[in-house]
């Protein structure tokens, strides 16, 4: 006999990015061993904040949780921790990031697994995310305190399979920007601002924080045109997000990049670029030649230092 059961529950999905080059750099044991240990933070974090792992899928885990406020308290940690924490084996550390989708809604419980709309929606709303946000819904917002949904922003709005109604999507706002923690308390926070400068070749390149995604790759109206064969016409882009300039790639041979003196490979992915290194577009960068694009994050101050800038680990 099965054993069920029938209630309203947060169901949130929490995704590992970045797990691939894991897989590559380290081997399949260890990498396991490395999210086995992501994963294990996560459960207790889950138990403590009241709510209960389901199961895990790949590099995925399903949790539940009596309220919606628990779910969110629970995935700002998660995020903090994937933020704060550096996962490796010996002197080797990866920088790992989280996505976190959920959805509040009647769910049945049936011999520990759980399905029903509120699960769809949930898994859908992970499928939006990127590595660092937590995306979520507005009916799901509605049942906050209101201080967290103070914290929360409208993203989109759209149509998820098998819902009548378009759905608004929201995040919840859990982290500023480091740039601003850094300086606010001794400067105005209104004359700090982070840069991120490019050169590729005899180009210059200058990207200001709140910008454009920029795109780089072989199309001739791409913000920096890299004319190699292996690169795709959209290879990869650089945006700004939650503080940071953050590298996505979007490409069928993927990104190679050099960030604090680590080599990372990255294939429908992104990650945080810190400080200053390289960046290579299809080819590893060994074998890129002259097609290697350098990157250095920057901080600029103040008017006065403008021409003086400091490396802000954006």
């Amino acid at each position: 006999m099965r054993d069920t059961s029938h209630s309203e529950q947060t169901i949130l999905f929490a995704d590992i990015c970045g797990s691939t080059r894991l897989y590559e750099t380290l081997g399949d044991a260890q990498a396991r061993k490395i999210v086995a240990t992501c994963f294990a933070d996560l459960q207790s974090t889950t138990t403590q904040h009241g709510g209960r792992v389901v199961k895990t899928i790949g590099d995925e885990i399903l949790c539940i949780f009596p309220s919606t406020e628990n779910a969110v308290q629970a995935a700002i940690e998660f995020q903090e921790l994937l933020s704060d924490g550096e996962y490796g084996v010996g002197d080797t550390k990866f920088d790992l990031s989280i996505k976190v989708g959920m959805q509040y809604g009647a769910a049945l419980e049936e011999d520990g697994d759980v399905f029903g709309d509120a699960v769809n929606v949930a898994a859908r709303m992970v499928s939006f995310a990127k590595g660092g946000q937590i995306i979520t819904t507005r009916e799901t917002v509605r049942t906050l305190p209101q201080h967290l949904q103070n914290s929360t922003r409208h993203l989109d709005t759209t149509i998820v399979k098998g819902k009548q109604q378009e759905i608004e999507i929201h995040e919840v706002i859990w982290e500023t920007g480091e740039t601003t923690s850094m300086w606010s308390g001794l400067f105005n926070v209104d004359s700090v601002r982070t840069r991120l400068v490019l050169r590729y070749g005899e180009q210059v390149q200058i990207i200001d924080q709140n910008c454009e995604p920029f795109v780089m790759g072989r199309y001739r109206r791409a913000d920096l045109t890299v004319d190699e064969q292996l690169v795709s016409r959209e290879h990869a882009r650089i945006e700004w997000r939650r503080g940071k300039f953050i590298l996505v790639d979007s490409s069928t041979n993927g990104t190679y990049a050099l960030i604090r003196d680590q080599v990372v490979w990255l294939r429908r992915e992104d990650i945080p670029l810190s400080g200053e290194g390289t960046i290579g577009l299809g080819r590893r960068l060994e074998e890129n030649g002259k097609a290697i694009i350098h990157y250095k994050c920057e901080t600029v101050v103040d008017s006065k230092t403008a021409g003086q800038f400091q490396d802000s680990n954006a």
